[in-house]
């Protein structure tokens, strides 16, 4: 079953049992594939799912980052629960020591020493871990290494 069928059998089950917020956010998760693929005039895969669940969960972070900002504790609550569901769907993401270890191996095999070379490390390491870390942890993780 493609991921896409999933969000679906999921959206049902959750009309069934009464469940309004995860009814909601796959609603809203289905409606953003079917516009990403009007737009595009083409069927998403189950890699472009992925890639346009990753970017609706970006987004929840950066709201809920907004909403605490703001103080705004319900709002930032709201998203929250949205995010926990949304990352239901996405694969297990690297915690902190593995984007660290795999971080310094890249570090270390194109011999940068300072703040400077940091383009190039990222470069090489956000292919490698795309989809499966946070952008902004891999970033702080490469800037405590290079400091170091």
């Amino acid at each position: 079953m493609s991921l896409k069928e999933t969000l679906q059998q999921d959206r049902i089950a959750a009309m069934k049992s009464g469940d309004t917020a995860k009814r909601n956010t796959v609603g809203l998760l289905l409606a953003a594939i079917k516009q990403e693929e009007i737009d595009g005039q083409t069927t998403l895969d189950d890699t472009a799912v992925q890639a346009l669940l990753t970017k609706q969960a970006k987004q929840r972070r950066e709201s809920i980052a907004d909403y605490e900002k703001a103080g705004n504790a319900e709002m930032a609550a709201s998203e929250q629960a949205e995010l926990v569901i949304i990352e239901s769907y996405l694969p297990q993401q690297m915690g902190r020591a593995e984007i660290a270890a795999i971080a310094a191996e890249i570090v270390a095999e194109l011999g940068v020493t300072d703040a400077k070379g940091m383009g190039q490390v990222m470069g090489k390491l956000m292919p490698r871990l795309k989809g499966q870390a946070d952008g902004r942890l891999v970033n702080e993780v490469v800037r405590e290494l290079l400091q170091n």
